[in-house]
């Protein structure tokens, strides 16, 4: 049977759903309104050595594809270790299944691809549903590895991995902490289940403490309360000492495990440095005290690249499932950690910044037409603090 409709009836209806079309559709296309299409960046074509590093007047611009995402004009960035791997092709595997989890695209459509995790910078744009933020705000962030990075005049972010900058700290100096502040806050605190209300007066050992994470966990630690050991080598000691380390071992003096054994034992261990450390590292815990080691040193894109997504996931699982059972019949916790963008934990950050409670290291300042030597730089090692690139004509 047939029911007879108005036709002002069918015009409302026809009206409403063309309107919730329109809603619908439009968060999920661009909402970017700039003209400019290309921007200055660093780019590589395909992994390998610093050679494949290259510079382009001719990038893509970034748009906005989703309404939760905002476009940040990049004023200063900086390296880290991830991105010498990343160059390389280390985790590309694991990082394409990120991308690509359907497996639509082709291999090889992360190229050309724009390194850089850490920026400081001013909101040029944002999405529909974004309202913490407005354009001109001075914002920092860390962009995911799976994203394109931060060597380049913008970048696009979600808003959720966005924090506003400390006011304290111009863009060169805040840009040397959002990688190292995340993935140490996921060592520390959603791994490690330490927070400022439960670290004062814990004894921690951070194996590793002049890089960007150690200099940073180990003024996280000092806010809080906690009393912190730290190994470096003999230059390093100055620094580390001058940020609040309690105790410091110098690994190029003698056996780092000989030196510790002279020490009473910890509550907790942040590794860096992985590899043999790992093999004695645990018996320096205080054993059947809900003492904690954690390490940022995993082997799970390792695992991933050479044995493939599942093999390698099923792999890494029964690894760190026979660590942790192995070490709690000890009486102590093993855990594998892992950096995880968040702007909630930055504007926590942020806080401590500007309370002057942590500060930034930086080891070298380079501009932004010498991001290759940057990179060197980083390959060579033993950095005090971060290396950062500055752009010009911000």
């Amino acid at each position: 049977m047939l029911f007879p409709v108005s036709s002002g009836l069918l015009g409302k209806t026809v009206g409403i759903g063309v309107n919730l079309f329109a809603k619908v559709f439009s968060r999920h296309i661009t909402t970017s309104s700039c003209k400019q299409t290309v921007m200055p960046a660093w780019v590589i074509d395909k992994y390998g050595n610093n050679s494949m590093l290259r510079f382009t007047k001719d990038s893509l611009f970034p748009i906005l594809h989703y309404p939760n995402e905002v476009i940040i004009k990049v004023h200063a960035c900086s390296l880290n270790p991830i991105d010498i791997t990343m160059r390389n092709g280390y985790g590309a595997i694991a990082l394409r299944m990120k991308r690509d989890p359907l497996h639509l695209k082709a291999a090889g459509s992360e190229f050309p691809m724009i390194l850089g995790r850490d920026v400081s910078g001013v909101i040029m744009e944002t999405g529909l549903d974004v309202t913490y933020f407005k354009p001109g705000d001075e914002v920092w962030a860390a962009v995911p590895p799976w994203k394109q990075g931060t060597l380049a005049e913008f970048v696009v972010a979600s808003a959720n991995e966005v924090a506003h900058k400390p006011k304290e700290l111009s863009h060169s100096q805040a840009a040397t902490l959002p990688y190292v502040a995340l993935t140490t806050w996921s060592a520390l605190v959603t791994t490690g289940g330490l927070s400022k209300d439960n670290c004062s007066g814990k004894r921690v050992l951070i194996l590793g403490g002049s890089g960007g994470v150690g200099t940073f966990a180990t003024q996280l630690l000092k806010a809080w309360g906690a009393h912190v050991t730290t190994t470096c080598s003999a230059d390093a000691c100055s620094l580390l000492r001058d940020l609040g380390a309690d105790h410091l071992v110098d690994y190029q003096a003698w056996s780092v495990e000989g030196q510790l054994k002279d020490l009473q034992p910890f509550d907790f261990i942040l590794d860096n440095v992985g590899g043999h450390t790992e093999d004695w590292a645990l018996s320096r815990l205080k054993p059947w005290s809900g003492a904690t080691y954690v390490t940022l040193v995993t082997p799970f894109m390792f695992n991933v690249d050479r044995l493939g997504v599942a093999d390698g996931v099923f792999r890494s699982g029964v690894t760190i499932g026979s660590k942790v059972l192995k070490h709690l019949s000890k009486g102590v916790h093993y855990r594998w950690a892992l950096f995880t963008p968040s702007g909630p934990s930055l504007d926590e950050v942020t806080e401590l910044v500007d309370a002057r409670k942590i500060r930034p290291v930086i080891d070298k300042i380079f501009p932004f037409s010498e991001v290759p030597q940057a990179f060197l730089k980083m390959e060579r090692g033993h950095a005090r603090g971060k290396t950062v690139i500055e752009r010009s004509g911000k």
